[in-house]
This record gives C-alpha cells, structure tokens and sequence, in this order.
C-alpha cells in the first residue's frame, strides 16, 4: 500500500433556513462539556493530522509542527517543518528518502491528493483531474510514472477531494460540482450541482449559481460509503449515493463559510466554520404522508362530474409515503475566537479542534472525565489506605 503525506454577514434567506439554526444554553445532547487549550503555535493553525488512535500532530503557519497527545494532554516532540507539493507530486519511503518526483507532469499546483486501488494517485491540479498510475522497482528503492490520465470533467477549479471506498471517490468544484468516480476506471458515475434543485423545490424561489462563488464552493467534502457529506457555502448537505440525490440539507448550517465537516458515530455530523464555531447535527429520517388525491371539482363532492366508481376508487388508495431526513443542531462548540481550520475525532479521548487564533482546543465528554477523575481518586485513596495498614 502506498502512504502519501500530503503535506460575515448572513445571506439572503434561503429556501428551507430562513437564518442560521442556534440552540439554547442546555445541550443535552452534547456530551462535549470540557474543553483543553493547547498553546504550542504563534500563528495560524490550519492542519490536524491523526498519527494514532490518541495522538495527532498540528501544524500552522508558523512553520512548527506540534505532536499531542489526546490521551494525557501533553506535548510530546516539536519537529521543523519540511513541504512537498506545489508542482511537484513526490513519493517519499517512511525514512524519508525521495523515490519519485513527478513535476515534469504537472503545470500548476496540487490542491488535494487521494491514493486509488492498484497503485494509482488522484491529484487534484486547477480545473483537472490527474490519475496516475506507478510502479514500484522490485527492490521498493525507486517509483516510476507509467501512466497518467487528465479529466477535464469540472469547470472550475477542484476545491475538495474525498475516497469514498475502494470503488469510488468523489470531487468537489469551487463552482459547487460534486463528482463521484469510479475509483477503477475513472468514469463517471453521479454528477450533482444545483442543490437545492435536487430536493424538488419550488423552481421560481431557486437559489440560482449566479451568486457569489462563495456561497456555492463545496471547502470540504466525507464520506461513510453510503453517502457523501458536503460542505457547501455556509451550508452541509448529505448526498445519497444510491439515490443520487440530496436527502438531507441545512442551507445555512453558520454564519460564515463552512471549511470542513466528518460523519461521526450515531448518525452524527460535525461542522466548523469561517464565523469560529463547531457544531453538532444529527440525522434524523422522518415519514410523511403524502396527500390524498382528491377528486377536482365542487360538484364532484356529490357524484357529479365523475362516476361513482371512479370517486371510490380513488377514496380507496392508500397515502403514499415518503422518508424525509433533517438535519437537527444538537451541539454548539463555543471557544475559539477566529476562523476554526479543521478538526480531528477521537471518539472517546474528544475532539481536537485548531484555528486561526492561533490555538489547539481539545474538547471532552464532561461525564467521561468526571468518572475517570473520581476513579482516580478512588484508587489513590487505596492505595494511601494500603500504605496505612502496612506501616
């Protein structure tokens, strides 16, 4: 397997969130209770990168590179900030020696960067995507490009690039273009861009893509294999892969644009923002009836206009039903002061959040911690009992 290290003010109302949801001071639902500042940076902290299941490193614009420990909240080595990437596409062993550099293939900067099956990389260059294909030396010490492919699929510059599974991946546009690909054969295999169109909305009230860019940009994009998870604008949208179609949306989920969003756990979704937050939604599918048809016409309500059994007929059919999903606001991470980058899930040992305040916050389950603390205190009251008896 190949390892790549890859290195305001509201809008208009919209059609379904007339303004961004907010939630009171009592978030039952958030078990997010504690939070950790981590100061390691002097300037922007834009990357969190998962080392293992309790440690991640952080890196910003202050060129230094923070390891941390989730687990016990301590920093554990500060390393000097080496970059690959620009115009160069590098393959590096895990000792850090070049085995390949491909900067001949490509005319401008890599934006995103995914591995595919069968030893082939995804690079997302401007308006294009680039798949190439290498082939290891038998003895590992040396890579070579044996194919490349361009798609010229998007029209505008690819923003966000996410694998799906080992079939499929998917590609984001700054014009609001999600993409899903066959991560095989490279075909196309879904196209999506007028969102709120695919939620069979009244066309006349439309948001139309003659908007700012902005509100449209698709900053980040995830997945669970059954859908795709986009963050759009100031908005989150939950795309269906079989369906193909969007089945659950918050068109302004922040105040600001949203820069990056992860499926977690109990079908729930976290987002942050440009505006400094974090927040928590759930999924939650819903069933709806449909109308019953009714006959047209005053006088149909007598018999008149219609035969009586076509009226009995269509008394007798039943409601058809449909299955809504929302997106519901469950928690609201209050702490950072400025744009928040990214974040990392940890499950139990939290949630790493980093911004451009300059700040790493950990945040903690409040009633996790509270046991372990009075565990601790339990066995260190043990422990002085078991000392007092022996003297």
């Amino acid at each position: 397997m190949l390892r790549w290290l890859i290195g305001g003010g509201r809008e208009p109302q919209g059609l379904a969130e007339k303004s961004v949801q907010t939630i009171g001071e009592e978030q039952t639902q958030n078990p997010y209770t504690e939070l950790l500042v981590l100061k390691g940076h002097h300037d922007i902290v834009r990357f969190l990168v998962p080392i293992d299941d309790y440690r991640f490193a952080s890196a910003g614009d202050d060129g230094i590179v923070c390891l941390w420990n989730a687990q016990c909240l301590t920093v554990l080595q500060r390393l000097d900030v080496w970059l690959s990437g620009g115009s160069d596409l590098c393959v590096w062993n895990r000792k850090l020696d070049l085995l390949c550099k491909t900067s001949h293939l490509i005319d401008a900067d890599i934006s995103a960067m995914i591995e595919l099956p069968k030893n082939c990389v995804a690079a997302a260059v401007g308006k294009e995507l680039i798949i190439l294909r290498l082939k290891a030396s038998r003895d590992g010490t040396e890579w070579d490009v044996i194919e490349v492919k361009r798609l010229l699929d998007h029209e505008d510059n690819i923003v966000s690039l996410v694998s799906v599974s080992d079939l499929t991946f998917a590609t984001g546009s700054h014009v609001g273009e999600l993409i899903v690909w066959d991560a095989l054969d490279w075909t196309m295999h879904a196209y999506e861009r007028r969102w709120d169109a695919s939620l069979h909305v009244d066309p006349q009230q439309e948001i139309k893509l003659s908007h700012s860019q902005n509100e449209v940009s698709i900053q980040h994009l995830a997945s669970d294999e059954e859908c795709v998870f986009a963050a759009v604008g100031k908005g989150i949208y939950v795309y269906n892969l079989q369906m193909k179609r969007v089945i659950a949306f918050q068109k302004t989920a922040h105040d600001s644009t949203v820069l990056h969003i992860t499926k977690v756990p109990n079908r729930q979704i976290i987002s942050c923002s440009e505006d400094g937050s974090v927040r928590i939604w759930e999924l939650r599918e819903k069933q709806q009836l449909t109308a019953e048809p009714v006959p047209s016409g005053f006088f149909s309500m007598w018999g008149f206009g219609r035969t009586s059994k076509q009226a009995s007929h269509t008394a007798k059919k039943p409601p058809e039903s449909t299955t809504v999903f929302s997106l519901d606001l469950i928690g609201d991470l209050i702490g950072h002061s400025l744009a928040v980058q990214m974040f990392l899930y940890f499950s139990e040992h939290g949630l790493a959040t980093c911004s451009a305040d300059h700040l790493v916050i950990l945040w903690k389950d409040g009633e996790r911690e509270s046991r372990l603390r009075s565990l601790l205190l339990f066995h260190k009251l043990e422990q002085s009992e078991d000392l007092q008896l022996r003297i």
